[in-house]
């Protein structure tokens, strides 16, 4: 049998970690191909050079196209007569996206369709879709307000719900979808593990999936896909940001709960997940001068001023980007379509305003 000092482990009273030479290197070599011009003209010729940059670290010329197929699997009407279509469509050979479309009644040619990617601990599509009768989901609406989706339905949008890859119904291993801890997270961990020796970021999956959902709109063709809209909170805040910044069919978007510089929050904060990181983008570019690549389509960027995600220094370091995404609106005369908007509280999805400033962005269409 074991005596006590020989089950219990050494000692350790001081941990040398590794974290104070990467803020060093972070310092050194971060950001070193930031917008440096003066001009709209020198602006926009820096986007295109940024996103053939940014698709290259993604990975997006190695995802491959295949045709859509898509797949109704049920059809249920909602209190409000809003309708709610299961839907799955191929984004590449053999990988399959499951979404739910919530249609409001009446909505035709002139509807705006906005795509709600989900972030974590949510279960995926169903609490933004505002899936109701399983206790985990509901409990997890009520924390984030994460029906974003809904909401948007509520207030006459089409609402395009999908699960990313590594939640819900496309989660690695079944067994993890019936849990209801481990149902509500996600497989980013591993798909990073596949994706990344490859040169193909969990980001650059989601992005690329992001795009193929807007595809399926433009081919169904039923709404307004002159003017498809994204909305995302958390880590579906970061989707929203990619696919807004890589995708010019993007005409608004909305990201709540993340857009916050590198060096805190994803740095500082190295415990974060594995979707958040994209090797060697750090050296090129902070999350601002991604985000300006929006500009100057309406942007909507919410953030709660005691949101953990925020980092060490707080609101602090989610002005500092959002000043840089100012900057490149001011460039177009149009500061009026970059709206930040602040909120008491923790991480969490505010919707109490979203029909006043998505009625002033988009002058009431």
């Amino acid at each position: 049998m074991m005596t006590d000092e020989k089950r219990n482990l050494p000692k350790i009273h001081t941990c040398y970690g590794t974290l104070p030479s990467m803020l060093r290197k972070f310092d050194k070599y971060a950001r070193q191909d930031c917008f440096a011009g003066h001009t709209r003209e020198e602006f926009e010729a820096w986007r295109e050079e940024v996103k053939q940059l940014l698709e290259d670290l993604l990975g997006l010329k190695k995802m491959e196209k295949s045709s859509l197929r898509p797949v109704t699997e049920e059809v249920t009407i909602l209190p409000g007569n809003i309708r709610r279509e299961h839907v799955r469509i191929q984004v590449e050979p053999e990988v399959w996206m499951p979404m739910y479309l919530l249609i409001p009644e009446g909505a035709g040619s002139r509807t705006r369709p906005f795509l709600c990617p989900p972030g974590h601990n949510g279960a995926g599509k169903y609490s933004v879709a505002g899936v109701r009768g399983y206790g985990a989901v509901e409990e997890k609406i009520r924390q984030y307000s994460y029906d974003y989706g809904l909401q948007l339905a509520k207030l006459g949008y089409v609402a395009v719900c999908p699960d990313c890859r590594g939640f819900g119904e496309r989660r690695e291993e079944w067994e993890d979808t019936l849990d209801p801890a481990a149902a509500l997270k996600g497989d980013c961990y591993f798909l990073a593990h596949m994706g990344e020796p490859l040169g193909i970021p969990v980001a650059g999956m989601l992005a690329w999936d992001l795009m193929r959902a807007a595809d399926y709109l433009k081919e169904r063709g039923q709404w307004d896909t002159d003017n498809i809209s994204c909305l995302g909170f958390s880590g579906g805040g970061m989707q929203a940001m990619w696919l807004a910044a890589l995708d010019c069919r993007v005409k608004l978007a909305v990201v709540s709960g993340y857009l916050y510089g590198f060096r805190d929050s994803l740095l500082t904060m190295n415990r974060n997940c594995s979707c958040n990181y994209v090797p060697r983008l750090w050296e090129h570019l902070d999350m601002g001068d991604i985000a300006s690549l929006i500009a100057p389509r309406p942007f909507l960027v919410q953030s709660c001023l005691n949101d953990r995600l925020n980092g060490p220094r707080g609101i602090a370091n989610v002005t500092e980007q959002v000043e840089i995404v100012r900057k490149a609106y001011s460039l177009y005369g149009a500061e009026d379509r970059l709206i930040h908007e602040l909120c008491q509280g923790p991480h969490q999805w505010h919707g109490e305003h979203l029909k006043e400033y998505l009625d002033r962005l988009t002058d009431g269409r």
